[in-house]
């Protein structure tokens, strides 16, 4: 099973600049995924991004950042694990890395 694990921010914890240590755990942390087979891709996103739209036949382009967002993605995993319990074990192990913060998973259905 495959499953979006996507940090999210709603602008109400301030973001500091990770130590040294944080930085040497999530690299082990990552090094050890990659190897297992259980991280298939990881990354931040960029602010704001795009948003497409398309009603009636009519498609709207329009680049953000967007103020009415209440929270936005900031970063994402793509995990293969065998159930959603072994997810969410991966996502605590990740934000016991990294401390405070939240984040949503979803499963990602189609080929694999």
């Amino acid at each position: 099973m495959r499953f979006l694990m996507m940090t999210t921010d709603d602008g109400s914890t301030q973001p500091s600049a990770p130590d040294e240590n944080m930085q040497l755990e999530m690299g082990k942390f990552i090094e050890e995924m990659s190897r297992s087979g259980v991280l298939v891709a990881t990354g931040g996103l960029e602010p704001g991004g795009t948003q497409i739209k398309a009603s009636g036949g009519k498609i709207t382009v329009t680049d953000g950042p967007f103020a009415e967002a209440k929270e936005a993605v900031v970063g994402f995993a793509l995990v293969e694990v065998g159930s959603r319990e072994e997810a969410v074990e991966v996502s605590k192990r990740f934000f016991g890395i990294v401390g405070d913060g939240q984040g949503v998973i979803q499963r990602v259905f189609g080929p694999e």
